[in-house]
């Protein structure tokens, strides 16, 4: 039993340092996330397994609780209550599919568990998938990356879990070693801004009249595709369509940009997009953040306000003559809504976020380095436009 004790504490504390590594926000240091499998498999009873699994995402996902206290204005208890309940998901699938037994049996059961936390419906909270690490491990691969990556996860839980540990890790090294480049499109540009809370919140004509003037100053007098960040255009109306169109007329300017729109039940987040020729909406967010967000009980307790879910609609669409795969947010942390994108080939990925509640944290890094990593594993251009 003490044997045991003691096991368990090394093995939960190293379950700590490699999320907390791997999730730290840094691009190149994603594959330390790899490493969890081989402390889940190693954990000698169904409960060390728990905790193991438990010590791994409460490190990755870190920042959760001060991120919630400031989005809600809340008490700490709260963001922790928040945090532990995010944890559940991950921590029941990784316990309830533990086995001591040997042969097929570890294998098949973590490929149960990559494919219940990659997609829906637990993959709704399915953050800090040791996935994402593909684009550092086997950049330029693409889907055969991917495959790589789940054959070397699935080799951890087995007998020759150390071997192949020792393998990844010179993986790791060599893409280290080597470095990556950012692939970028030509004539789009995803503007970052500092706006705080008030973006989105903040509907007066000269807020409008602030952004047209950085979108011209951007763009210059080039044809480009100006990527603003999520919310900010705030409620997508035809008066404020209107006053785009009328301001980007003699320009070549496309903007995409985030708003929402809202009806008598609830809203969708979408991302607009608009030039000298009109807007219309471009894509309606597959995945809200969960409570803040997207309440699903909405409908039979019959409140109403929360964002919807599109789910599976969407996974690419054309602007500007290209196919792009646009996530916003929170997709950004999760796989399926990336995946299921990167099936239909698109020509970009462009992301959107809005991360004012996240100052002092690491999550919009997070978000970046998650997004650079599927960039380079199917070599597809990035853009990026968040607000803080």
């Amino acid at each position: 039993m003490t044997r045991e004790i003691v096991i368990t504490a090394v093995l939960v504390t190293l379950a700590v340092v490699v999320g907390a590594v791997g999730w730290s926000g840094q691009a190149l240091l994603l594959p330390a996330a790899t490493f969890f499998p081989l402390l889940w498999a190693r954990s000698p009873t169904r409960i060390a397994a728990a905790l193991v699994a438990a010590g791994y995402f409460l490190a990755a996902s870190r920042a959760l609780p001060s991120g919630v206290v400031q989005f809600f204005s809340a008490d700490l208890w709260v963001g922790l209550c928040f945090w532990v309940a995010a944890a559940s998901s991950f921590v029941l699938i990784h316990s309830a599919l533990w086995t001591a037994r040997h042969g097929w049996a570890k294998p098949a059961r973590y490929l149960m568990v990559l494919g219940l936390t990659a997609l829906p419906p637990l993959g709704i909270t399915g953050w800090a998938h040791p996935l994402t690490a593909a684009g550092i491990l086997f950049p330029g691969w693409g889907w055969w990356g991917l495959f790589a990556l789940t054959a070397g996860l699935i080799g951890l839980v087995t007998r020759i879990g150390p071997a192949i540990a020792i393998a990844l890790s010179g993986l790791w090294l060599w893409s280290a070693a080597l470095g990556t480049s950012q692939v970028l499109l030509e004539g789009w540009r995803g503007v970052d801004l500092e706006m705080g809370a008030s973006l989105g919140r903040d509907q007066s004509l000269q807020r409008q009249r602030d952004l047209v003037t950085d979108v011209r100053k951007d763009a210059g007098t080039r044809e480009t595709v100006v990527v603003l960040p999520e919310s900010t255009l705030g409620f997508w109306t035809p008066t404020l369509e209107r006053f785009w169109r009328n301001e980007l007329q003699g320009t070549y300017v496309t903007v995409v940009a985030g708003a929402a729109v809202v009806d008598a039940v609830g809203y969708d987040n979408v991302m607009v997009a608009i030039n000298a020729h009109g807007g219309r909406v471009l894509y309606h967010e597959r995945m809200p953040v969960p409570v803040s967000m997207w309440r699903p009980w909405e409908r039979w307790t019959g409140e109403t306000g929360g964002a919807r879910a599109s789910f599976f609609a969407n996974p690419v669409v054309e602007v500007a003559g290209r196919k792009i795969a646009p996530l916003i947010c929170y997709e950004q942390l999760l796989l399926w809504p990336i995946l299921q994108s990167m099936l239909h080939r698109p020509d970009a990925i462009v992301l959107i976020g809005n991360g004012w509640w996240t100052t002092g944290g690491n999550i919009v890094a997070i978000q970046r380095a998650s997004a650079k990593a599927w960039s380079d594993l199917f070599g597809v251009p990035l853009v990026i436009s968040f607000n803080t």
